[in-house]
């Protein structure tokens, strides 16, 4: 059975940083595409960043060079760095292959943004 379990978010101000984390059980991340994706209040759920082995990362183009996703084979976590983070970053955010798979959505990681 797969789950799925993020952690990591917090409420921060701008330009704070924060790194989230993927524990997938019945999932092998090194074998896998894993994907980051968010849901923000009042907006489908859009993807964040995948990882897959053999490609670069992908990232959302709203992005712009401030997340970092990495994963660790070893422990079959993945991970996504946050910097600079901004108010319209505030979502649930969620981990899940790439592309995702409707029983695979867990339960999600609130980051919040605000001053």
């Amino acid at each position: 059975q797969v789950q799925l379990m993020e952690s990591g978010g917090a409420m921060v101000q701008p330009g704070a940083s924060l790194r989230l984390s993927c524990a997938p059980s019945g999932i092998f991340v090194r074998f896998a595409t894993m994907g980051w994706y968010r849901q923000a209040p009042g907006k489908q759920r859009e993807l964040v960043a995948t990882i897959t082995s053999g490609e670069s990362p992908k990232y959302g183009d709203f992005v712009k060079g401030r997340f970092t996703i990495s994963r660790n084979n070893a422990k079959n976590e993945v991970y996504l760095q946050m910097n600079s983070l901004e108010p319209e970053d505030t979502a649930v955010y969620y981990c899940n292959l790439n592309p995702p798979l409707s029983p695979y959505w867990g339960q999600g990681t609130q980051v919040t943004v605000s001053s």
